[in-house]
């Protein structure tokens, strides 16, 4: 049956992957630097890396035995046995391969003409992609029981995703590009926080030590307002830095959205009533790139 597999591709999470692809693609495009296929193809390379993670989500948080009864999210495929822990083991090798193939006919068709040590390091970033992805949940010492995942989504949905695409459009570096890439980083750290209060009393039970679990709810979240507060100043400063005409500060239109987020965050007691707030903080994340990325481009 396909609805299970629908289920544990976690089809909400997408938004939230493709927002620093999006802002790496205006960026460039705003200096005049775009390429469609170039575009695409990291769109299709991220849809594969993040149905991978959510997959190796998945059979880890089940073979671990982090998934209980006691955990308030979705009920997974595996847990529930609506897929076998053997079928899902060889779909994340299937969507591994599927990953590698589609990044490396990206980096093929983006650096053709780059040297060969250029080629090398974007392929070892994009292995290490895959390995970050299975190796979360999966694998003997899973990095995200240890409360590493969010220096990971940090990384990945902020830094690697938005300045990697600008590097494959126009085959520079802008280091003040840092700034609305940490902004994309910041916010998907922010849907993981979400993740993990709700999830706060479960992880506790099963020892996993997300950074709420290290922090305690109360100080988790001042967190999760640091991270949005964080992500909007980022933006705030690179629009100064670069400012040329108003349509730039049009970004500003989606900061009520994350304020409401870090309100009902603060507000809500019952872990149930956080996981809507997943789905509204990453649709809001990708509000803000799209609105940051044509405001600047218009501007």
């Amino acid at each position: 049956m396909i609805k299970p597999w629908i289920e544990a591709a976690r089809l909400r999470t997408l938004p939230l992957a493709l927002s620093s692809i999006l802002m790496g693609c205006f960026l460039a495009a705003a200096h005049e630097k775009f390429s469609w296929t170039i575009a695409i193809l990291a769109v299709v390379t991220t849809i594969c890396l993040q149905v991978l993670s959510n997959f190796a989500n998945d059979y880890g948080d089940t073979v671990n035995g982090k998934d209980t009864e006691a955990r308030q999210g979705p009920q997974r495929t595996v847990q529930s046995g609506a897929i076998s822990v053997d079928a899902m083991r060889r779909a994340i090798i299937v969507f591994s391969v599927i990953s590698l193939v589609s990044g490396i006919g990206l980096l093929y068709e983006a650096l053709k003409d780059a040297t060969w040590q250029t080629f090398a390091a974007f392929l070892g970033l994009g292995v290490l992609a895959i390995i970050a992805a299975i190796t979360y949940t999966a694998g003997k010492r899973p990095y995200g029981y240890a409360g590493l995942g969010d220096v990971s989504v940090l990384i990945f949905f902020g830094w690697v995703g938005v300045l990697g695409v600008y590097y494959l459009h126009t085959k520079t570096f802008d280091w003040t590009l840092l700034l609305p890439a940490t902004s994309c980083g910041l916010f998907a750290v922010g849907v993981l926080n979400i993740n993990n209060i709700r999830d706060i009393e479960s992880d506790t039970l099963t020892g996993k030590r997300s950074v709420p679990v290290r922090l305690g709810r109360e100080r988790a979240i001042v967190y999760h307002w640091l991270l949005l507060g964080g992500g909007m100043l980022c933006g705030v400063l690179y629009m100064f830095s670069h400012f040329e005409a108003l349509p730039q500060w049009l970004f500003l239109l989606s900061f009520p959205l994350f304020i409401r987020n870090g309100l009902a965050v603060s507000r809500l007691k019952n872990p149930r009533e956080l996981d809507p707030y997943l789905k509204q903080m990453a649709l809001s994340t990708l509000l803000f790139v799209v609105l940051f990325g044509v405001g600047y481009w218009v501007g």
